[in-house]
């Protein structure tokens, strides 16, 4: 059994609520806490077939990650809920963000509650096995190869951009050196 350690990305995503987003030290903790976790879970309710305006501003904030695919190795899924329709919709452009960043994303739950008032207990039991699966695969007990190749094509084209832009993208270059997907000149 892996020990998963109570994740604070829901507190942190509260306080981004209750105090503004710019303020540099929330922006930090958040992202450090993503960097730190082994599995990154998103929620969101459907906000007019996108994620709330919070969740979308911590993307936003997330170029260095996007650029130097800072999520590489890491594993997530995402879950949704809706009063009508494309829960599923949004669950699919969290995955996609999440892939973006360099996670590997193993699967979603999305629910609509507004139709079947049963639905919201069909959902909890797909979460509760998607959670299974998301420890699963940060163990190793799931491949993931379609990904594998996704993240390589991306790594390689961001790897252009920063060996184009090495200059001007220090911080870039110098995390792909690191990483050692690049060759320091």
């Amino acid at each position: 059994m892996i020990g998963l350690p109570f994740c604070t990305l829901s507190r942190a995503i509260t306080s981004i609520r209750v105090r503004s987003f710019r303020s540099i030290s929330i922006r930090v903790y958040l992202f450090n806490e993503i960097l730190d976790a082994d599995g990154i879970v998103l929620g969101s309710p459907n906000y007019i077939d996108s994620v709330t305006a919070p969740l979308k501003a911590v993307f936003d904030r997330m170029a260095d990650a996007v650029h130097c695919q800072m999520l590489t190795g890491k594993f997530g899924c995402s879950v949704c809920t809706a009063g009508g329709s494309h829960q599923n919709d949004v669950v699919a452009y969290m995955n996609h963000a999440l892939t973006n960043f360099g996670a590997t994303a193993i699967g979603g739950v999305g629910v609509a509650v507004g139709w079947d008032p049963t639905a919201l207990e069909r959902a909890e039991n797909e979460a509760f096995a998607l959670g299974k699966k998301l420890a699963e695969s940060i163990r190793g007990e799931h491949r993931y190869p379609e990904q594998e190749e996704v993240h390589r094509q991306r790594r390689d084209y961001f790897r252009q951009l920063v060996m184009a832009n090495r200059d001007l993208w220090r911080h870039e270059y110098d995390w792909y050196v690191a990483m050692g997907w690049i060759k320091a000149e």
